[in-house]
């Protein structure tokens, strides 16, 4: 920005201009700077470079200028409008990475050993769950999940495991669509110094901001809403602690090589600067069609946290602007009529990914759950007439005549 001090009011302002002049050119656009190394003039000025906290241009596995502006943008939007302890703006540090499962595994790494526990709820994203079960079991980090939207449960959980370190939360979760109380669960966290880290995937920072309530971490997948396009993979870990970011997790992060790539990094730039407007759009017309399901008589079940009947919608509106994108459900024959009803569809879109401009559905039970046992997510209400919906922004009438010409031939 040419003022640095001019205060900024909304975010997709702070999106377009937090980070525009991150580039020496003063290109409007932040280049895309597709090089593996950076060169020195002198030896000083590379010893410089290693000592010193940016590291974005020494070696493009450590950072480079692109993903800076990519991470600079972010931790501007998750922090937009907080505070810290000290009554002044939340300065948070992101670290952007080739996938949500590379900053996932950084996360986890860079903050439990062999001993340490995890604990964590019913309905994770099916790569989260088994990140745990296998990778994070297999380095001996022990894992719990329960039921923490209960407090009680939460507590007794903790009381019960002394060696829990941190607390991983999804939410809106990935597929039922429930919703943890993110300050309910970091109030009790403090009390047993047990950190907290937060998925926002679902909602982004413009729906939700998990900082204002005292979590440690966030996470997203960019290739979702961050991106929106659904034009590049990518992840993004964001954290409370600057110099811890900027150390331990740093070097987990170049020490795993999950580092994203130029072209990516600069696809993500430009679909952020469309995320609160795209974002408007995905919620009206997810709110449109949860109605329209919930109405419909081939429809058993609707699980979207802004209809009055989801048994978290009170959870969602203290801590959601909106409702988000996501929504899913189930027809009254199960199976086979998830199966009539996805493959009639003419214009949505049979796709395993959430978050782009245009609608997506899948079936959660035989894509991307398919390797979590089936009464493991039974359990967590995945059920094998599940559908999940990533409602896009098309056009809301053409949504709704697509969905009704597909439930007719049930």
């Amino acid at each position: 920005m040419s003022n640095s001090s001019f205060n900024l009011t909304g975010i997709t302002s702070v999106a377009m201009h937090s980070a525009e002049r991150e580039n020496s050119e003063h290109a409007h656009i932040t280049p895309i700077y597709a090089t593996s190394t950076f060169t020195f003039d002198t030896i000083e000025e590379g010893a410089a470079r290693f000592i010193g906290a940016d590291k974005s241009k020494i070696y493009s596995r450590w950072g480079n200028p692109t993903f800076v502006a990519a991470e600079k943008t972010i931790a501007a939007i998750e922090s937009f409008g907080l505070k810290d302890e000290n009554n002044e703006p939340l300065k948070l540090k992101a670290l952007l990475h080739s996938s949500g499962q590379a900053a996932m595994t950084t996360l986890f790494l860079s903050n439990l050993k062999a001993g340490d526990t995890v604990l964590s709820h019913y309905s994770l994203y099916g790569g989260t769950y088994e990140v745990m079960h296998k990778v994070l079991a297999d380095a001996g980090i022990n894992v719990i999940i329960a039921d923490i939207r209960k407090a009680d449960v939460l507590e007794e959980a903790i009381k019960k495991n002394p060696f829990i370190k941190l607390i991983h939360i999804e939410t809106p979760a990935n597929p039922t669509i429930n919703c943890i109380d993110i300050e309910a669960v970091t109030k009790i966290a403090k009390q047993y110094n047990i950190l907290v880290s937060a998925d926002n995937t679902f909602a982004t920072p413009y729906l939700q901001q998990p900082f204002k309530y005292g979590v440690d971490f966030v996470f997203h997948s960019t290739t979702k809403f961050l991106n929106g396009h659904g034009t590049a993979i990518g992840g993004v870990l964001i954290g409370r602690d600057n110099e811890y970011m900027n150390t331990k997790v740093w070097k987990w992060h170049v020490l795993l090589g999950g580092n994203t790539s130029p072209f990516d990094a600069f696809l993500l730039s430009n679909g952020l600067k469309t995320l609160e407007l795209r974002m408007d759009r995905h919620c009206s017309n997810a709110m449109k069609v949860a109605e329209y399901l919930q109405n419909h008589e081939a429809v058993a079940l609707v699980n979207y946290v802004g209809l009055p009947t989801h048994p978290d919608n009170e959870v969602a509106k203290k801590q959601m602007k909106q409702f988000g994108s996501l929504i899913s459900f189930e027809l009254k024959n199960g199976y086979n009529a998830a199966t009539k009803f996805m493959n009639a569809l003419q214009m949505c879109t049979q796709a395993t990914s959430l978050g782009t401009v245009d609608t997506l559905i899948s079936h959660p039970a035989s894509t991307s759950h398919v390797s979590v046992a089936k009464e493991e997510r039974e359990k967590f209400g995945i059920t094998d007439g599940l559908i999940r919906l990533s409602v896009g922004i098309e056009n809301i009438e053409d949504i709704l005549n697509d969905f009704e010409q597909a439930l007719r031939s049930l």
